[in-house]
């Protein structure tokens, strides 16, 4: 269940997440998925990354859209890569 999932929570901004993850001593938040999405894809997470680069100037929901829409990722996994990078972008 991704809400027991520490640094997650409804409504927690990228900032929360961008802070639980460099300040704790465990992956939580976005991160968490990654192992998940790797194994269940096939690809490390740098790779779903450039494909965020691609599209970096879309609206959230729309990078989130096109990775389940041309690249059949699942929301759960294509929000958490958004969210992840989004934060590490500082947008």
């Amino acid at each position: 269940n991704p809400r027991s999932r520490a640094g997650w929570s409804p409504g927690a901004s990228p900032s929360h997440w961008r802070t639980r993850m460099d300040t704790s001593g465990t992956t939580g938040g976005p991160a968490s998925y990654f192992p998940s999405i790797e194994r269940t894809y096939g690809q490390p997470v740098a790779h779903w990354f450039d494909i965020l680069d691609a599209v970096a100037d879309r609206p959230y929901m729309q990078q989130v859209a096109h990775l389940k829409a041309a690249h059949g990722l699942g929301h759960g996994h294509a929000n958490a890569l958004v969210a992840y990078r989004r934060a590490r972008a500082g947008a």
